[in-house]
C-alpha cells in the first residue's frame, strides 16, 4: 500500500477549493443544499488543512483572488489562535494601526517563509518586516505551532509560512483584480488608493505542460495618531511638611502622521513533464514610509518644579494640582518636528525541481537568493519655551491637563519660543541569503512504515549594518544651560536674525475632537527635512551667540557643529556578520491503520551546524574635561586616549533537534494528537554585532569666586550594539490537542502546550576594562546582551467554529468563529541580581540592576518580571454570515496586559534619589532608574460586508476599529500603577471591488 503526504494531500484539497469557490454541504436531517462560497469556503480549506496536516497547523485561506480576510498580513495573523501582533511602531512612543511584531503563543521567536522558503528583510531580525507583504499577492497562511524535523530550523515559538498560487492551481486561464479607496476618520484628506492585478494561463505542448503566473500589488495608507503622555512621579520631600509625596514632571502631547506605500510583484514559472516538474518564482516587495511628529514634552528638572493647590492619594502621589518652575522663570518645555523616511526592497528567488524517479524514489532540489535592504533617515527639531505652569487631574481613567485662556495665548505667540537643540539618525541594513535543499523520500509498501525522508540544506548569508555615529546626535543649539559661560542669551523667534521657519500647529481633530489642546508652534516640516544645510543655519545661530559672548568675556573658542559621521567616514559605525549553516535531518512516517484507534505519525532528527564571523568596532571617546590650565579639585579623572578599535569575531556551535508527532484517530471527525520536539532559534543579527560605544563623562562645579573646578563624579560607561559570541536560545517542548470535526467549516479544538526555554537572551551590565595613560586600568560598565536567563511558558488554546444551517430560513447562513489563548510564563536569570535598593550612578542607565528587574525614581528595585511581550489572555470572536450574494463579518480582537520593557525612552533617567540608608550618597540625587513599562489590554472591532453581483464580479465594504479603540501605556512605580500614554487611531473604512474571469 502507497500513501502520499497527508500535508501536501491537505493544502492540494485547500488550493483547489480556493480556486473552484464554490462547495457544497449536505444537511442530513433536511436533505436541503447549502451553497458553500467565499468566505465559508475559505474557513472550509482552512479546517481541512488543520484535520489532515502531519504537524498542528492553522491556517487561513483566501476567499478570493488578491483578497484575505485584513488589510495586512500582521492584521491576518491576529485572528489565528495563539497568534498576537504588537501595537508598537519601532520603540514604545509610538503606535503602529495596522500591528507590528508577531508573537506566537507569546513568544517572538517566529521563524517566516514564503512558500516554504526562508523570508526575511534587512531589519535586524529574522524574520521578515511583516507590514512589507502585500496580504494581496497571498492565497494563504500557515502556522505551524510544533514543526517536524524536515522543516528548517529557527522558530522556537513557531512557523509561519505565507502561501502565493501557482499557476496550476487554476483549470485554464485566469484574470482577476481589484481597486480599493481608504478613508481616515482622524488623519482625514483625501482617500488612500489600493490596487492590484492577477493574470495566470497553463496550456500544453510537445515539451509538456507549462503555466505562467504575474501578480502585482499597490496599496498606500494614510493614518495619523494623537497621543497623550505622561511623565514619571518623582519622590519630594520639600513639597509637604513632614511627608514625601511624589511629584510628576509634567505631561505632554503629540500628533504622528504616517505615509506608506507598499508594492509587490510576483511571478511563477510552472512546467511538468511525465515524472519530472518544476517551478520558478520571483518575489519582490518595497516598501516606502514618511513620517512627521510634532510633540511637545517636559524637559523640567524635576526638583525645581513646585506645586499649588494640591490633593494626593493615600501613597502620597499627585492626584490634583498646579505644577510651576521659579527657578527657572518656567516650565522648560521642548517642541520637536521629526521627519522620519524608510525604503526597504526584499527579492526572493527561487527554483524547484521534483523527479519522481520510481515509484518508490523521489528526488527534489530547491535552490534560492534572497536580497534585501533597507535604509532610513530621522531628523528632529526643536524648539524650546517655558510653559508658565499646568495644572493636572489624574482623577480620571485618562489624565488631563486644564489650560487658561492666557496660557494658551502664551503657548501661541512665536516670541516665546527660542532655537533649542538638532538631532539626526541614520543607518542602512543590507542582507543576502543563498540556500540550496536537496531531498529524498523513499516511500514503504508496508502496513506500517509509509515513507522515509531524509536531506540537507546549506546556507550562506550576510548581514551588513551601517549606523551613524553618535546613532542619534543630538546637539544644542541653544540652551538654558549655556547661558553665560557659552552664550549670553537664546535665540528667540522674536529676533529677526533667527527667522528658520516655523508653523503653529491647532491640533485639529485632536483626540477624534474628544479634547481640546492649545495651538502650539513648531519648527516647519522643512527644517527637519532640509538637513544638513537647515541643520547648519541653525547652529549658525549657535556661534553668532557664542562670538558674541566670547567678545563679552575677552576671550575663548566657539565650537562649530559636526554632523554625525555615516558610511565611508564612518568605520566604527559599521558592522559586517556571516553566517553559514549545514543541515541534516531523516524522518519516517509510520501508520498503524489497522488498530481500533489507527495511529499514525513521524518521527525524525535534525542535525544542524552554524559557522559565523562578525567584524566589528570597539570605539572610545573621551567626554570634556576641565579646560587646560584650571584649577582641578575632587575626584581624578584619568586620561584614556580615544580609539577606534577593529573586532573580529567568530562563533561555531552545533545543535541536535529531535522530533516525535503522534495522531490518534478516533474517528473520522474526532482525533488527538501529541508532538514533543526541541527546537532553536539564533540571535537576531542586531544581537551579535560586535559594536560597542564607551565613554567618560564628568560632573564637576565652578566656584566662580576662587575659579577652581571640583570633580563630584566621574562615569565610565558603555553600550554594547551586539554581542557576537551569543549561542542560540533553545527550546524542549510539549503540545497536546484533542480535535472534533463534526462539519464542513464545523469545528472545536483545543491544545495544551509547553515549552522549556535555555540561555534566553537579556541585557545585562558586564566590566570592561580600558588603560589609561599611566598604564592603570580603568573599568567600564557596558550593557550588552548576553545568555542570560532560561524561561517556562505554558498555556492552552481552544477554537470553534460553526455555520448554524439548521436555523429558521431567515437566519441561515450565520456563523460564529472563536477562539481563546492562555499563556502563564517564568523567567529566571543564571546570575540573579536582587536587591533592595540600586546600584546608585555607576553606569548611569545602564547599572547592574536596572535591566534585570527595573529601578524606582527613589532607587528601590522591583524585580519578578515576565518575559516581554506576552499576553496572559487573548481571544478572539467573530460573528459570520454567507447567504447567497451576500458576506459579512464582525471580528472582535482582545490581548490582556503584558510587559515592554525596562529603560525605556521617556521612562528611565540617571536622576533618582538615593534612599538606600546604607549609601555613603543617601539623599543624593544620582541614581540610574528605568521604570517597568506596560502595554494595557487592547481590543479592536472590525468589520466587513460584500455582495457579489456576478461570478465575476464583486464589491467589498471593510471597516477598521469600529469601536475607535485607544491603546494605553503603563509605567510601574512604588506607589502603584500610573498613566504613560494614551493612542489614538481613529477608524478607518475602505471600499473594494473585485473583477476576475
Amino acid at each position: 500500500m502507497k500513501r502520499t503526504s497527508r500535508t501536501v494531500i491537505a493544502m492540494a484539497v485547500a488550493q483547489l477549493a480556493w480556486m473552484a469557490g464554490t462547495a457544497h454541504a449536505q444537511e442530513a436531517d433536511s436533505g436541503s443544499v447549502v451553497v458553500v462560497t467565499g468566505q465559508r469556503a475559505a474557513l472550509n480549506s482552512a479546517q481541512k488543512i488543520k484535520q489532515d496536516s502531519d504537524e498542528i497547523v492553522d491556517s487561513v485561506v483566501a476567499d478570493d483572488i488578491g483578497k484575505l480576510p485584513d488589510r495586512s498580513v500582521t492584521e491576518v495573523l491576529q485572528r489565528v489562535v495563539g497568534v498576537s501582533i504588537n501595537r508598537q511602531a519601532g520603540d514604545n512612543e509610538r503606535f503602529s494601526v495596522e500591528g507590528a511584531g508577531v508573537n506566537i503563543r507569546g513568544l517572538n521567536y517566529v521563524r517566516s517563509e514564503l512558500n516554504g522558503r526562508e523570508a526575511f528583510a534587512a531589519n535586524g531580525g529574522r524574520s521578515l518586516s511583516w507590514g512589507d507583504i502585500p496580504p494581496e499577492l497571498m492565497s494563504g497562511v500557515d502556522v505551524y505551532k510544533n514543526p517536524s524535523a524536515e522543516q528548517t530550523e529557527g522558530g522556537i515559538s513557531g512557523l509561519v509560512n505565507l502561501r502565493t498560487a501557482l499557476p496550476f492551481d487554476f483549470k485554464g486561464q485566469r484574470v482577476g483584480g481589484s481597486l480599493e479607496v481608504t478613508h481616515s476618520t482622524l488623519r482625514k484628506g483625501k482617500p488612500d488608493l489600493s490596487g492590484s492585478l492577477l493574470y495566470s494561463n497553463r496550456w500544453k505542448n510537445s515539451l509538456g505542460e507549462w503555466g505562467v503566473l504575474f501578480d502585482i500589488a499597490s496599496s498606500d495608507s494614510s493614518t495619523r495618531t494623537d497621543t497623550f503622555q505622561f511623565e514619571p512621579f518623582y519622590p519630594r520631600t520639600d513639597i509637604e511638611p513632614g511627608r514625601t509625596v511624589w511629584i510628576p514632571k509634567g505631561a505632554q502631547w503629540r500628533t504622528y502622521e504616517y505615509d506608506r506605500k507598499r508594492q509587490g510583484a510576483y511571478g511563477a514559472l510552472q512546467w511538468r513533464m511525465k515524472d519530472v516538474r518544476s517551478h520558478l518564482t520571483l518575489f519582490q516587495s518595497r516598501y516606502k514610509d514618511n513620517a512627521l511628529e510634532q510633540s511637545i514634552f517636559s524637559s523640567a528638572a524635576p526638583y525645581d518644579l513646585q506645586v499649588s493647590d494640591a490633593t494626593y492619594d493615600e501613597r502620597g502621589a499627585l492626584l490634583t494640582g498646579t505644577i510651576s518652575d521659579r527657578v527657572n522663570g518656567g516650565i522648560p518645555f521642548s517642541n520637536a518636528g521629526g521627519f522620519n523616511k524608510g525604503n526597504s526592497k526584499t527579492t526572493d528567488i527561487g527554483w524547484n525541481v521534483e523527479w519522481k524517479v520510481s515509484d518508490d524514489w523521489t528526488l527534489s532540489s530547491d535552490l534560492q537568493r534572497t536580497t534585501s535592504k533597507a535604509d532610513a533617515f530621522s531628523s528632529a527639531v526643536g524648539l524650546g519655551m517655558l510653559m508658565p505652569s499646568q495644572r493636572l487631574d489624574y482623577r480620571g481613567k485618562l489624565p488631563s491637563i486644564a489650560f487658561t485662556d492666557d496660557q494658551r495665548t502664551f503657548l501661541a505667540n512665536p516670541a516665546n519660543y527660542y532655537w533649542g537643540s538638532t538631532m539626526e539618525h541614520m543607518h542602512r541594513n543590507t542582507g543576502e541569503l543563498k540556500a540550496w535543499k536537496g531531498d529524498a523520500r523513499y516511500t514503504f509498501d508496508h502496513p506500517v512504515l509509509r515513507d522515509l525522508r531524509f536531506g540537507v540544506r546549506l546556507t550562506d548569508r550576510e548581514a551588513l549594518t551601517v549606523n551613524s555615529d553618535p546613532s542619534y546626535n543630538w546637539k544644542g543649539v541653544t540652551q538654558p544651560w549655556m547661558i553665560d559661560w557659552d552664550i549670553g542669551k537664546l535665540a528667540y523667534l522674536s529676533d529677526p536674525r533667527f527667522n528658520a521657519p516655523t508653523v503653529t500647529n491647532s491640533f485639529p481633530n485632536f483626540f477624534g475632537g474628544d479634547i481640546s489642546v492649545p495651538a502650539v508652534v513648531f519648527p516647519a516640516p522643512s527644517v527637519a527635512a532640509g538637513y544638513p544645510d537647515s541643520y547648519q543655519l541653525l547652529h549658525s545661530y549657535h556661534m553668532l551667540l557664542c562670538q558674541e559672548q566670547r567678545v563679552a568675556l575677552g576671550g575663548g573658542t566657539c565650537e562649530a557643529w559636526t554632523p554625525a559621521r555615516f558610511g565611508g567616514d564612518n568605520p566604527a559605525g559599521t558592522n559586517d556578520q556571516r553566517e553559514k549553516t549545514r543541515a541534516f535531518y531523516t524522518q519516517l512516517r509510520f501508520g498503524f491503520d489497522n488498530l481500533a484507534y489507527p495511529v499514525d505519525g513521524n518521527i525524525g532528527v535534525r542535525y544542524v551546524q552554524t559557522r559565523s564571523r562578525s567584524r566589528g568596532y570597539t570605539s572610545f571617546r573621551p567626554g570634556a574635561a576641565p579646560p587646560a590650565g584650571a584649577q582641578v579639585t575632587g575626584l581624578p579623572v584619568p586620561v584614556i586616549p580615544a580609539f577606534e578599535e577593529r573586532r573580529d569575531v567568530k562563533n561555531d556551535y552545533n545543535n541536535v533537534l529531535p522530533t516525535l508527532n503522534l495522531r490518534l484517530k478516533a474517528s473520522d471527525k474526532l482525533q488527538f494528537r501529541a508532538a514533543f520536539g526541541t527546537s532553536m532559534s539564533r540571535p537576531d543579527f542586531a544581537d551579535l554585532q560586535a559594536y560597542t560605544r564607551m565613554s567618560q563623562d564628568i560632573d564637576s562645579v565652578l566656584n566662580e569666586a576662587t575659579g577652581v573646578t571640583t570633580v563630584t563624579a566621574v562615569r565610565r560607561t558603555g553600550t554594547a550594539e551586539g554581542n557576537p559570541s551569543l549561542k542560540p536560545i533553545t527550546s524542549r517542548q510539549l503540545d497536546l490537542t484533542a480535535e472534533w470535526y463534526f462539519a464542513n467549516s464545523g469545528s472545536l479544538t483545543l491544545a495544551l502546550f509547553g515549552k522549556r526555554l535555555k540561555d534566553v537572551v537579556i541585557d545585562q551590565t558586564v566590566s570592561i576594562g580600558l588603560p589609561d595613560v599611566q598604564g592603570s586600568t580603568q573599568q567600564f560598565l557596558v550593557t550588552s546582551p548576553v545568555n542570560g536567563a532560561r524561561g517556562n511558558v505554558r498555556g492552552a488554546e481552544i477554537a470553534y467554529q460553526q455555520y448554524f444551517d439548521g436555523l429558521p430560513d431567515w437566519l441561515k447562513g450565520l456563523g460564529l468563529q472563536a477562539n481563546y489563548t492562555y499563556v502563564d510564563s517564568h523567567r529566571k536569570l543564571y546570575n540573579p541580581v536582587r536587591s533592595e535598593f540600586c546600584s546608585g550612578s555607576e553606569g548611569g542607565a545602564a547599572n547592574i540592576n536596572l535591566n534585570m528587574n527595573g529601578c524606582d525614581i527613589d532607587g528601590r528595585t522591583f524585580g519578578d518580571l515576565p518575559l516581554a511581550q506576552m499576553s496572559k489572555n487573548a481571544y478572539n470572536i467573530a460573528i459570520l454570515f454567507d447567504r447567497g450574494p451576500w458576506s459579512a463579518r464582525l471580528a472582535y480582537n482582545w490581548r490582556s496586559r503584558y510587559f515592554l520593557s525596562t529603560n525605556t525612552n521617556g521612562t528611565r533617567g540617571s536622576d533618582g534619589t538615593d534612599m538606600n540608608p546604607a549609601s555613603a550618597d543617601f539623599g543624593e540625587r544620582n541614581v540610574a532608574w528605568g521604570l517597568p513599562l506596560w502595554a494595557d489590554d487592547y481590543g479592536q472591532l472590525d468589520g466587513g460586508v460584500s455582495y457579489k453581483f456576478s461570478e465575476n464580479f464583486k464589491v467589498d465594504f471593510q471597516a477598521q476599529n469600529l469601536s475607535d479603540a485607544r491603546y494605553g501605556q503603563t509605567m510601574h512605580q512604588g506607589i502603584g500603577d500610573k498613566r504613560r500614554a494614551h493612542f489614538v487611531s481613529g477608524p478607518r473604512y475602505s471600499l473594494r471591488a473585485g473583477y476576475s474571469f
